[in-house]
């Protein structure tokens, strides 16, 4: 009886943290794809990229976390879409953590592409962090469960 309901809790914890990490990218492809030169000036503010890359970036990263959130959420691809939200979040949180260092105000543009919110700060890294090991978590045990199918 106790490890049925440990598996019902994990299979709840882990179809919850698919569905906020899908929902996440859902969320944050949807100004960015209605405005992509907005969003090719946020990222031309964070100084990381050739400006060459700027606009390639501003126009298919909105669309790869759109497909990425869809896959999340709806159960696709598990393996792959799991692995590109940690990477993804990596990268953003290591950018954010980068562009602090330097003392840079870059607006972060996780969200929305309007400046309204102010430069990325330590609340926009905190949350960012805290969505990695979300991801993290839905990567490890997207991989443990497909490992356990194929010994099955």
């Amino acid at each position: 009886m106790a490890g049925q309901r440990l598996k019902n809790i994990e299979r709840t914890v882990f179809l919850g943290a698919r569905l906020l990490i899908g929902a996440v990218f859902l969320y944050a492809s949807y100004d960015k794809i209605l405005n992509p030169h907005a969003f090719a000036e946020a990222i031309y503010n964070y100084q990381l990229l050739p400006e060459i890359a700027i606009n390639p970036v501003a126009l298919v990263l909105p669309w790869v976390e759109l497909l990425l959130g869809l896959c999340l959420i709806a159960g696709l691809w598990l393996n792959g879409a799991s692995l590109l939200s940690v990477l993804l979040l990596g990268a953003f949180t290591a950018a954010l953590v980068f562009n602090q260092v330097r003392g840079l105000d870059a607006a972060c543009g996780c969200f929305t592409t309007r400046g309204s919110h102010g430069a990325a700060d330590l609340e926009t890294i905190i949350r960012d962090f805290c969505l990695l090991a979300v991801a993290i978590y839905l990567a490890v045990r997207t991989r443990q469960r497909f490992e356990k199918k194929q010994k099955n």
